[in-house]
């Protein structure tokens, strides 16, 4: 392992164990919401607007995306239809280390918290799909909506990151191709998230995260997120030392999208990956279950990550989710 490369990923992890603290509630930020509308047409207005909007926060909304509120919705509906499978049906679509495909409950631990992220998942990573489905018997019609929508999300990616290409001097089409859904190393992946309702019990522990403090390691992440189902907080590079975390309410008109660690490295720096986490709810606050679907834009194991000034030496986007991981061992 490159020992530049090693040290660039245990320095994050080292700060991400320093963000389990429940900090303070920043002086209101704005999450900036950003109009696709027209596309083509407006794309000098919004790739400006995204750019700013991720260098000053590394957070904004995206509006008028073209995928439908109802077809957001169904999704939603179909992901409360895979969790209410018995647990017994859900294992046998085990989530398989490294291939980001299948289902898991209370499995990943954050260096920030050391406890189980309070949560099951169901991961979607087209390559790494076979014996991963439920069955037509089990739940009818999941698979091809799951497809129709994994699609439509990998759609709006690229269009944001395409902007992004454009800025950093890059072929406009070039992250297009480090996310190829035809290759067989894609790695993007959709991932529906139900959070477990609060136990009583558990309300006044301040230490129990419904997901601790991190970064994503992919390109650019897409959130759906529910009306009513908050959490979600955000806590920009500036603010780390103080913990200082930005609520961001939940809306199911909008995908809440964010910088990963990948683009972060492909732009040398410049667009950052900030840490966010889903704290528990307050006492006045909705106690029930949480929904949440997340695509991550996660390059080809075999696209080479390096930025316009190569501040840091090249790496495949598959060596440097193994170091990545390695480092999160490592860290702990």
């Amino acid at each position: 392992m490159n020992d530049r490369n090693h040290t660039y990923t245990l320095d994050e992890l080292r700060l991400e164990s320093r963000m389990g603290a429940p900090g303070t509630d920043a002086v209101h930020r704005e999450i900036r919401r950003i109009d696709l509308s027209d596309f083509e047409h407006r794309r000098a207005e919004i790739t400006d607007q995204l750019w700013r909007a991720s260098q000053e926060v590394g957070f904004f909304q995206l509006v008028n995306h073209d995928i439908e509120l109802d077809r957001v919705r169904a999704a939603f509906i179909d992901a409360e239809r895979f969790f209410a499978l018995p647990a017994s049906v859900k294992a046998q679509y085990p989530l398989h280390k490294g291939q980001n495909a299948g289902w898991e409950s209370l499995a990943q631990v954050r260096p920030s918290t050391g406890t189980p992220d309070q949560k099951e998942s169901y991961q979607i990573t087209l390559p790494q799909m076979d014996a991963q489905w439920p069955s037509e018997f089990e739940l009818p019609g999941f698979q091809a909506a799951m497809l129709d929508f994994e699609r439509q999300c990998w759609k709006v990616g690229m269009q944001v990151l395409s902007c992004f290409a454009d800025r950093l001097g890059f072929e406009r089409d070039f992250f297009t191709r480090a996310h190829d859904p035809a290759a067989d190393d894609y790695q993007s992946t959709l991932r529906l998230l139900h959070y477990y309702a609060i136990p009583a019990e558990s309300r006044e522990q301040l230490g129990l995260w419904r997901a601790g403090a991190h970064t994503d390691f992919d390109s650019l992440t897409l959130l759906f997120q529910r009306d009513g189902q908050g959490g979600l907080q955000v806590c920009p590079g500036k603010e780390v030392e103080g913990q200082a975390w930005t609520s961001v309410p939940p809306s199911s008109q909008v995908i809440t999208c964010n910088i990963g660690d990948m683009l972060m490295r492909w732009s040398d720096d410049q667009l950052p990956s900030n840490f966010h986490r889903v704290r528990n709810p307050l006492a006045h606050e909705y106690q029930g279950p949480r929904y949440s679907i997340a695509f991550f834009c996660q390059a080809n194991r075999s696209a080479v990550i390096q930025g316009p000034a190569a501040k840091y030496p090249p790496i495949t986007a598959g060596d440097y989710l193994q170091q990545r991981i390695a480092a999160n061992f490592t860290a702990n």
